[in-house]
């Protein structure tokens, strides 16, 4: 039996690595996906695997910067499955996350907040009013390991990640009564492929850095399904070991 059939997701950066695996994870247990990314032919590419392995997607071209387009993009998921049951927020710009606490400019740390923490309270505030219709509904953010454990050099994608945190414990708290779960995942995966050059060795308990179809995506279909009803406002860490349980 499929885990997921007759939800509708919502998969935000759909169209590589985490979100594409998940995206697919989710459409193969049943549920309709809107593939969300900034190129259409990206997205394309994804509904394309989808409908071709037999499941249910629609594209949906949207810049998660562009706050003023978050809306109409739950607008036309809506509009073309009726319902929305999950929301995973997985897009973020990761061109700008180095910098060290003493250089780091306010401009480049806003681009770091509007595509983390602002962009994910955006869809969070858009899906609302369908979560909670859906009686049941999943909020499934993404943070990062390296803002629980304060990376050197990363200071303002640490700070952006651990906003995103406190914006799924705060939202946990404040839309358990409307039976809305919401939870974050912190992984470590390898979603750079063959073509990164001098990455360190994993250093993880594990001696691996993850798979987003193997390790990640099966960590958010659980999230996403009625096996995780029972938890609410928590950090996952798909990461091979990596932190267990320190600075948490």
């Amino acid at each position: 039996m499929k885990r997921l059939e007759g939800k509708v997701a919502i998969v935000t950066g759909a169209s590589r690595g985490i979100g594409r695996a998940t995206a697919k994870l989710l459409a193969a247990e049943g549920a309709k996906v809107a593939v969300l990314s900034r190129s259409r032919e990206s997205v394309d590419v994804v509904v394309k695997d989808i409908v071709d392995a037999g499941g249910t997607a629609v594209a949906v071209v949207c810049d998660v910067s562009e706050t003023g387009k978050i809306a109409d993009a739950v607008d036309q998921v809506f509009g073309a499955f009726g319902r929305i049951d999950i929301l995973v927020n997985n897009a973020f710009d990761g061109s700008a996350v180095l910098s060290s606490v003493i250089d780091l400019s306010t401009e480049q740390l806003q681009r770091n907040f509007d595509t983390g923490p602002v962009a994910y309270l955006r869809f969070m505030q858009a899906c609302y009013p369908h979560l909670k219709a859906s009686g049941g509904g999943r909020i499934i953010n993404f943070g990062s390991m390296a803002g629980t454990i304060g990376l050197a050099g990363y200071a303002p994608y640490n700070m952006a990640k651990e906003a995103v945190r406190a914006l799924t414990r705060t939202a946990a708290r404040e839309w358990g009564v409307d039976k809305i779960t919401v939870n974050n995942v912190l992984p470590i995966a390898d979603t750079w492929g063959a073509a990164a050059k001098d990455l360190p060795a994993p250093t993880n308990a594990l001696d691996r850095f993850g798979s987003p179809e193997d390790d990640i995506a099966p960590v958010v279909l659980f999230l996403a399904s009625k096996d995780s009803q029972f938890i609410t406002g928590y950090s996952l860490t798909p990461d091979g070991g990596s932190i267990i349980d320190s600075a948490r």
